[in-house]
Parts: structure tokens; C-alpha cells; sequence
């Protein structure tokens, strides 16, 4: 099942790896301005993922330019964080797609597993719902899926899309789909 990859810690650092190879692909491009792009990587708390992940896997991957006029930040594309968001980008897409005709039952199985609010399962679905969809991104990436994605039903019908692979290797995919945000 799906959600079981919430508590796979090969799965996390599968994720952390891709994350590293985005991380250097990003440095070794360097700053725009052609300064150095030094690390400068930032803690994250995030949840909705196993228990004892190794400290390495809480941070952010960041850089800045190491000239003075210059100091812009860079951040890599990532497949363990969505956006801003606490939670792991996975567990915002599984968590958001299971709630779909949420039940009181399936949200008191969840906050009880994973400690997520009601509040903030109706906080990412009406995200997905409402923001995501006006969102410049996804105006231009639902312009080259075939056949066309409707709105109604986010994230669940891009989980779809992207379950025709393997089940990791599916979710792998749609996090690399999503990593621009």
C-alpha cells in the first residue's frame, strides 16, 4: 500500500539521494551572477515521515553566492519537501489523495497514525483544490499530459497518472514532477 512508503526509511533516503544529486547539478551551475555557490543548507522539523531519520535528512539543500554584491540564495529542486509546507511532500500528496470522500473514521486514522490535524488535511486539500490549480506551474505542465488531467480530484488523478510504474518508482516520478514548485 501506498502509505506504507510513510514509514520506509529506504524510501527516505532513496528520496535524500535524488535530492543530493539535484543539490550538486544546482551548485555546479553556479550563481547566475558566476560567483561560487557555497552551501548553505537549513534545518526543517518535517513530519509525516519515519521515525529516526538521520539529522542529515532534516535539512533543507541551499546555497549562496560567496560575492559580496552579489549573496543571491539558490535552492534546488527537492523530492523530500513540497513548497513551504512542515510535511513531507509525500505525505502531503498520499495524505491529501486517501482523504478524498474523507470519512471522520479515515481522519481519525490519520491524525492517529501520523499526527496530522483535520485542519490541516482541509488546509492541503483546498490547496490542491484552489491554489495549485491557478498556479502558473500547473497551467504549464497539465498543457503537456496526455490525455488532460481535470482539476477536480488533485492529487489523486496525477497519483493515478503516475501509478501506471511501479508503486516507489510512481511516486518517485510525481515527486520529480512536482520538485519545480
Amino acid at each position: 500500500m501506498l502509505h506504507a512508503l510513510l514509514h520506509d526509511t529506504r524510501f527516505f533516503d532513496l528520496l535524500f539521494r535524488l535530492d543530493q544529486d539535484l543539490a550538486d547539478q544546482a551548485q555546479a551551475q553556479g550563481c547566475p551572477c558566476g560567483g561560487r555557490l557555497d552551501r548553505a543548507s537549513y534545518p526543517r522539523k518535517p513530519r509525516g515521515g519515519p521515525r529516526g531519520l538521520p539529522p542529515e535528512q532534516e535539512r533543507r539543500q541551499s546555497f549562496c553566492c560567496h560575492l559580496d554584491g552579489c549573496r543571491s540564495r539558490t535552492k534546488p529542486p527537492s523530492l523530500r519537501f513540497l513548497d513551504r509546507r512542515v510535511y513531507f511532500g509525500v505525505a502531503v500528496i498520499l495524505l491529501t489523495a486517501m482523504t478524498h470522500g474523507v470519512s471522520p473514521r479515515r481522519v481519525a486514522a490519520l491524525r492517529s497514525e501520523l499526527g496530522v490535524d483535520r485542519r490541516t488535511l482541509a488546509r492541503w486539500h483546498k490547496w490542491w483544490q484552489d491554489d495549485f490549480p491557478a498556479s502558473g506551474f500547473w497551467r504549464e505542465q497539465r498543457a503537456r499530459l496526455s490525455p488532460a488531467l481535470s482539476d477536480d480530484g488533485l492529487p489523486g488523478t496525477l497519483l493515478e497518472r503516475f501509478s501506471a510504474e511501479p508503486e516507489q518508482d510512481g511516486i518517485v516520478s510525481l515527486l520529480r514532477f512536482l520538485a519545480p514548485i
